[in-house]
């Protein structure tokens, strides 16, 4: 009966924070924010809690008309639904708090958690709405909201670039659900989730209109979750508050795209040409972004590909028909991602806001606690026992094995050795060594380490979830008529390969950026890995390639219809308005107070009429 109140916590907070930010002091700002997220945290786990026999609940009003045909507005409340709910809120919750300390100095403070606030409302409707139309507005307000925290420093000029840029990006995916949404309508005279699974269930659609609409779903999937080829906007939009970029990357808005597909996984199952677009797309994209993050210098940039490349597991999951598997990894990789990104934040405030990782090193002996969740949050990445990352990836790895998709696991094995790669050579470069930098090191702040204490606590027990029955397996498809495949027929070998990959990643790793790293420097004299290395720093050249072949050749249609715009439509249009100021001007010529000048004009038009008079007796 409640269940309603849970977005609408944050949407309250939005408005109240939006009014007074003038008059708000930061520390009722920083209250009011963590106040409301956190009732609905609360309210998501009682909802959890109380339900946990049957999660099985619809709720809608009349919204208004098309046609004749009724729109609600309304929610439904599923296992899917409800795990999304605790993870959002309490990923956002924890967010809240670290942004307490991470940007008190922040002239805005008050207009950041409006909209952060605002932000988990957008995230918290999406997830329990019961209708492609309420999932659309929804989805919309999630990137107005990702353009706005990213641009929160707008006055640099490299932040408005990435706001529009992650704008723009995520539009050309929408403009697919957007399509999709109106095809449903179309078809079945309903936006209702339940009406369109009923539909494809009983196959009252044809194969191939189940197929466009499956793609063009996934599309907008692409365009939030960062899949290839819109992926470019991800990396950029680290200029924005470190905070963010943990909301953004871990629980929000590159959650969503995943959580569509799992949302609407019935639709997928009806189309297996869908499937396969969906765990291609998502074995290319995991070892394309894994490869890129192992010569990134940002520390944030590392996560961000990083956060890429998992998302890539996550599809591929799915696309084998992993259900379990990839919204096993979507909360697991909410946790631990999270732990990265606000442990990388104090990295950068201890280090004087430097976030190359070159003028870092030697933090452990420092700071050994922050070190030690860095590290757990690392072999949680890399997928090591017994860290929460292991269990869901070997899901993943299960489900590839299961259904059968041989090059796929080889591409998800090699990428898992990558990730050890890249995630521990940066461990090695910032907390081993000596310190490189040369600007004075600061203490984090307690507010700012309290969240990731609890992220650290989270990230190792949260991959026990699902022991010992599988139970979560059970609990997100019981009912829902969603077949996932089983995780239970792994073979003897495959744990042991993939925990073997992971560790041989830390063990180069160690031998590459350890304390000693000789081997790193014969590999940097090495003609073929200078020329490697600068085709990985510049991201195989995709941004590049984009403005070449979109951005300048649109900038130049765009002059093209500017000057025709100007010149020929607006010369037309002047040269219709000259016509007539021409003949008044000849007109006014001879209005110039002569009277020989008037009583010769009257002359000359008695002659035209007595001609004109004479002309037409002649005609008759």
């Amino acid at each position: 009966e409640f269940a309603w109140m849970i977005p609408l916590f944050p949407l309250l907070s939005f408005l109240i924070l939006i009014a007074g930010r003038s008059k708000w002091t930061k520390e009722l700002s920083a209250f009011i924010g963590i106040l409301f997220i956190y009732l609905s945290f609360h309210f998501s786990v009682y909802l959890f809690v109380s339900n946990f026999e049957k999660m099985d609940y619809t709720w809608s009003i009349p919204w208004f008309e098309i046609g004749g045909k009724a729109i609600r507005l309304g929610l439904e409340l599923y296992p899917l639904n409800v795990i999304m709910l605790i993870v959002v809120s309490l990923i956002s919750f924890l967010v809240h708090i670290y942004s307490w300390g991470y940007m008190k100095d922040d002239e805005r403070f008050s207009t950041y958690y409006a909209y952060l606030s605002l932000f988990s409302f957008s995230m918290l409707g999406l997830v329990v709405s019961s209708n492609l139309l309420q999932i659309y507005v929804f989805w919309e307000l999630v990137g107005l909201c990702s353009f706005l925290l990213i641009g929160f420093w707008y006055h640099r000029a490299e932040v408005r670039s990435a706001a529009k840029k992650a704008f723009i990006m995520t539009r050309i995916g929408d403009v697919g659900l957007f399509i999709a949404t109106a095809l449903v309508f179309w078809q079945i005279g309903s936006f209702e989730l339940s009406e369109f699974a009923k539909a494809v269930r009983a196959g009252e659609m044809e194969p191939t209109l189940i197929t466009l609409l499956a793609l063009l779903i996934f599309l907008a999937a692409v365009g939030k979750s960062g899949q290839i080829p819109l992926h470019t906007w991800l990396p950029d939009a680290m200029v924005g508050p470190t905070p963010i970029s943990a909301l953004i990357h871990a629980a929000t808005m590159v959650a969503a795209g995943v959580y569509l597909v799992a949302n609407l996984f019935w639709l997928f199952q009806a189309s297996p040409l869908a499937l396969d677009v969906v765990a291609y797309v998502g074995g290319i994209t995991a070892i394309f972004a894994a490869v890129i993050a192992l010569v990134q210098n940002d520390i944030k940039k590392v996560l961000a590909f990083s956060t890429v490349s998992q998302l890539g597991y996550m599809m591929l999951g799915l696309g084998s028909l992993g259900y379990v598997a990839g919204v096993f990894h979507l909360v697991t990789h909410a946790f631990f991602k999270s732990l990265l990104f606000l442990a990388a934040g104090v990295i950068i405030l201890i280090f004087g806001k430097e976030q190359d990782i070159r003028k870092m090193g030697g933090l452990l002996n420092k700071q050994w606690l922050l070190g030690l969740w860095f590290c757990i949050a690392c072999l949680a990445l890399t997928g090591v026992p017994p860290f929460a990352g292991y269990f869901s990836k070997e899901a993943i790895f299960t489900s590839l094995y299961a259904n059968g998709r041989m090059d796929l696991l080889i591409v998800a094995l090699i990428t898992a050795f990558l990730t050890s790669l890249y995630i521990f050579r940066l461990y090695f470069v910032v907390f081993t060594g000596k310190y490189r930098g040369d600007k004075k090191l600061k203490s984090p702040l307690h507010v700012m380490t309290f969240p990731i204490h609890i992220l650290g606590i989270l990230t190792i027990v949260v991959g026990w979830i699902d022991f010992p029955n599988h139970w979560f397996g059970s609990f997100l498809t019981t009912g829902t008529g969603i077949e996932s495949i089983s995780l239970t027929g792994s073979p003897d070998w495959l744990p042991w390969t993939t925990v073997g990959i992971s560790l041989a990643g830390v063990v180069v790793a160690s031998m590459l950026y350890g304390n000693k790293g000789e081997l790193r420097l014969r590999l940097k004299e090495s003609t073929f890995f200078s020329w490697l290395y600068r085709v990985l720093k510049k991201k195989f050249y995709i941004d590049e390639i984009y403005q070449w072949v979109i951005v300048y050749p649109l900038k130049g249609l765009g002059y093209v219809f500017v000057g025709i715009d100007r010149f020929v439509i607006g010369g037309l249009v002047r040269f219709i308005a000259w016509i007539p100021i021409a003949v008044g001007g000849f007109g006014s010529r001879f209005q110039n107070g002569q009277v020989q000048t008037y009583i010769l004009i009257s002359v000359f038009g008695l002659l035209l009429v007595i001609v004109g008079l004479t002309t037409g007796g002649l005609l008759k």
